[in-house]
């Protein structure tokens, strides 16, 4: 019963389009008869001899349903389309909530990797500062032991005492040789004669 209604509506519009003015137009209507004409011929049918008004309206309205049926697929297209970009739009926005907390998190890190390498830095310097003062307190007792031993009435070598405890004095063969150096004191007879 549709198809009926549609088709007569459809036969109603031919019969006026195909018994409609075949007059010229003025040159009022001339400008928008020539824009008119190039629409008008877009939805014409190229081959119209031979056909009835009858067969128009019938290839007519099967394009007409073509056309119908293709609106609702496009229609019904677009609503998955719009329902996915929503879809989408939720998921960048809680990516970007993540992202800002991963920077933020990023970021204390880094200054927490400052803030370690810093206090590793101070940690070496101290420990080395640490074990220089260690050698000299090794230096200064060695030769407190030297005056002591030279007091009591001993002969000792500075330069042999000195080698024999390099490594504990100085780790490194070149600092041996400037301790041995230091190290070395004048030779005195016991009971104070020099």
């Amino acid at each position: 019963m549709r198809a009926t209604k549609r088709l007569a509506a459809l036969l109603l519009a031919m019969t006026l389009t195909l018994g409609g003015c075949t007059s010229s137009p003025t040159q009022s209507q001339t400008a928008g008869a020539e824009s008119g004409e190039a629409t008008a011929q877009r939805f014409q049918d190229k081959p119209l001899e031979g056909r009835t008004a009858v067969e128009s309206a019938l290839v007519l309205s099967e394009k007409y349903a073509k056309l119908s049926d293709q609106n609702a697929a496009l229609r019904q297209e677009n609503q998955r389309l719009g329902t996915d970009n929503e879809s989408l739009r939720q998921q960048v926005a809680s990516l970007e909530t993540k992202l800002k907390q991963t920077q933020k998190e990023l970021g204390e890190a880094n200054d927490l990797l400052i803030e370690m390498l810093t206090e590793l830095n101070n940690w070496k310097s101290n420990i080395l500062g640490f074990r220089g003062e260690m050698r000299q307190a090794a230096q200064a007792q060695l030769e407190a032991l030297l005056k002591v031993l030279e007091i009591l009435g001993g002969q000792a070598e500075a330069g042999a005492i000195g080698h024999k405890h390099a490594t504990t004095l100085t780790p490194d063969a070149n600092d041996v040789a400037v301790s041995s150096k230091i190290a070395t004191p004048l030779r005195r007879e016991p009971n104070g004669a020099r």
